[in-house]
């Protein structure tokens, strides 16, 4: 497995020059199973990044969120944690999918990105956390 390819976690983009993405950077010094990571905004307008820790209960969490998605609900990732929230619209507020990320307990800025991801989106991105969960998260020992 490339190291690239376990870094990205998310990356939602479309050809209008639209993405949001979650990059994993390396572990959080002085916490062994937390991950430092960050969302990455790009549109023609708006650009910007914030920082968040993950942990594997938040990786789990994302694993839950792209099961409801391909069932076709809404969903919010990391919602009412410190830090940023990800919620995923599939039919947002101009008919066609959106990303919405909030800050709300730090610089409490909002920003919505209309999107259309490709058709295999959902399934890429189960194979996105399987490959961060796999490089990133320790194995418990069996001792």
């Amino acid at each position: 497995m490339g190291d690239a390819a376990s870094r990205e976690l998310i990356s939602l983009a479309d050809d209008e020059g639209n993405s949001v993405t979650v990059d994993v950077l390396g572990r959080t010094p002085g916490w062994s199973a937390g991950l430092d990571a960050e969302i990455v905004v790009r549109t023609p307008f708006v650009s910007g990044r914030i920082g968040l820790v993950l942990s594997a209960s938040k990786l789990e969490s994302w694993g839950t969120g792209l099961t409801r998605l391909d069932a076709g609900e809404d969903v919010v990732w990391m919602e009412w944690d410190r830090g940023p929230s990800i919620f995923i619209q599939l039919t947002g507020e101009r008919g066609c999918p959106e990303v919405v990320v909030e800050d709300e307990s730090g610089s409490m800025v909002t920003v919505r990105v209309p999107l259309v991801p490709p058709d295999d989106w959902i399934a890429d991105h189960r194979q996105r956390l399987r490959e961060v969960m796999e490089h990133w998260v320790p194995v418990p020992s069996t001792q």
